[in-house]
């Protein structure tokens, strides 16, 4: 199946980023502090260093670690320079609620290409556009996903988030925390530009348009494969 939306693989684990780098459905990567405490990573410089010593023609997203305004823009001046595919991840806000978007306003106007993190609502995406509009290629990528867990449709505000970009062709949406395969659809139907995956969900890819009946039978040859293993007896 062809897809015009974009895939980005999300993780922190260098093993796992090589082998989506040779998938031909990857088209870049993001990571964030989380994935990478969770991946045991504690040098951040070098792992993003050694990410992209392997991955040099395909967009990769790091992400600032500051909660101070002034000391985001540096760090997201230092993280663009590492090299030309980088994207800097900067969060709409900083802990306590500040609006990150003057930084971003002057990350644009030096250049950097930047992924506007974090967000949920279109309200946020709305102040991006001045900040970013004429400005370098970029990302806001609003976390579906976690709209999705408040329990509110996510796809009506996605749209949303579509049109407030419909005149920043320099400004790509993307579809952040997919929580199921079928949220590659979703974002592909409203056309989302990019969506972000886990490595476990990309591989699922293959199932999009699987024999539904073919797909019972598996799981009914499955169950009892295992019951048979596991030595069950009545």
């Amino acid at each position: 199946m062809n897809h015009q939306i974009k895939i980005f693989a999300d993780g922190a684990s260098i093993s796992g980023m090589l082998e989506m780098m040779g998938n031909p459905l990857v088209s870049g990567f993001t990571t964030n502090p989380t994935l990478m405490k969770k991946a045991g990573i504690r040098d951040y410089e070098a792992f993003a260093k050694e990410v992209l010593a392997n991955i040099t023609n395909l967009p990769i997203s790091f992400e600032v670690f500051s909660d101070t305004l002034e000391e985001m823009q540096r760090q997201a001046l230092l993280i663009s320079s590492w090299a030309e595919n980088v994207y800097v991840k900067i969060p709409s806000t900083n802990t306590q609620g500040i609006s990150t978007t003057p930084t971003i306003a002057n990350l644009a106007k030096e250049g950097v290409k930047l992924n506007i993190t974090a967000m949920t609502t279109p309200a946020q995406v709305a102040a991006l556009v001045p900040a970013l509009a004429d400005g370098p290629p970029a990302i806001a990528s609003v976390f579906a996903g976690r709209i999705a867990d408040s329990g509110r449709d996510p796809l009506p505000l996605m749209k949303e988030c579509l049109q407030l970009l419909s005149e920043t062709p320099n400004v790509e949406l993307l579809w952040a925390s997919p929580r199921e395969l079928f949220n590659l659809v979703q974002a592909e139907q409203i056309g989302c530009h990019i969506i972000t995956m886990t490595n476990e969900l990309i591989a699922k890819i293959p199932l999009i348009g699987k024999d539904l009946d073919e797909y019972a039978l598996e799981t009914v040859r499955m169950f009892a494969k295992d019951a048979e293993s596991a030595g069950y007896r009545l």
